[in-house]
């Protein structure tokens, strides 16, 4: 049965998680503005542009191509599908996989799982990408996964899990910065929420979600600590 309230909180293993997720989001903001995180700032960007496809895709529209820039923007071309729920899949979508990578560190087997759905994801995309900046990501992803994989399988370093933890926790953060920087604390015409708010018969502007979008994301965060910290208990 689920300790959904934590009772005995926490054992070595939720202890290591935690302080984990701590360290991680040290190294990330420490590092935030040197070229080490810019590859984990594209597969953010990435996520987010996959999100915008796939929810095209699920709305019975056609995506015609996906790009990430080096300046850590990016842009889907979609045609057709429900254009009020591809909009804020980006940000929330990105939110989303951020969470998803987090609790599937929790398990050797989930990371695996989820190591193997992301470098299939990448893949795909190689072949759709419309720009060298994706293709180079997903080729340098890729190879990092499997560099990883093997290492694990074969050698004493298991790291699977921490990789994959980190650009959780990366996406994580990256995603709620982004839609701070993006929709909030500067009012882009052309961002996904601007569009949203001229879409939307609901009497709020841009900045209006980006808020709601933001605190979002920011649950979508602390909700993967806390089912985290239920699947170690």
């Amino acid at each position: 049965m689920a300790n959904w309230e934590l009772k005995k909180c926490c054992n070595h293993e939720q202890v290591v998680f935690l302080t984990t997720i701590s360290i991680c989001t040290v190294v990330i903001l420490a590092l935030w503005r040197t070229i080490l995180l810019t590859p984990f700032k594209l597969v953010t960007v990435f996520l987010h542009e996959a999100s915008h496809a796939i929810a095209c895709k699920l709305t019975c529209g056609h995506v015609e191509g996906i790009q990430v820039h080096a300046d850590e923007g990016g842009t889907t071309q979609t045609r057709g599908g429900i254009y009020w729920l591809i909009l804020p899949a980006g940000y929330l979508g990105s939110s989303f996989w951020g969470m998803v990578l987090i609790l599937a560190s929790t398990n050797v087997l989930t990371a695996k799982i989820a190591a193997g759905c992301f470098a299939f994801a990448l893949l795909v995309v190689l072949f759709v990408a419309k720009n060298w900046t994706l293709r180079g990501l997903c080729i340098g992803f890729i190879i990092l996964i499997a560099v990883v994989w093997l290492l694990q399988e074969t050698t004493e370093v298991r790291i699977l899990r921490y990789i994959i933890l980190f650009i959780g926790v990366m996406n994580s953060l990256f995603s709620v910065y982004d839609i701070y920087d993006d929709l909030i604390s500067r009012r882009v015409n052309s961002s996904d929420a601007e569009k949203f708010a001229e879409v939307c018969p609901c009497p709020c502007n841009g900045v209006g979600w980006g808020v709601i979008w933001g605190l979002i994301s920011f649950l979508f965060l602390c909700g993967a600590m806390y089912l985290g910290l239920v699947i170690l208990s």
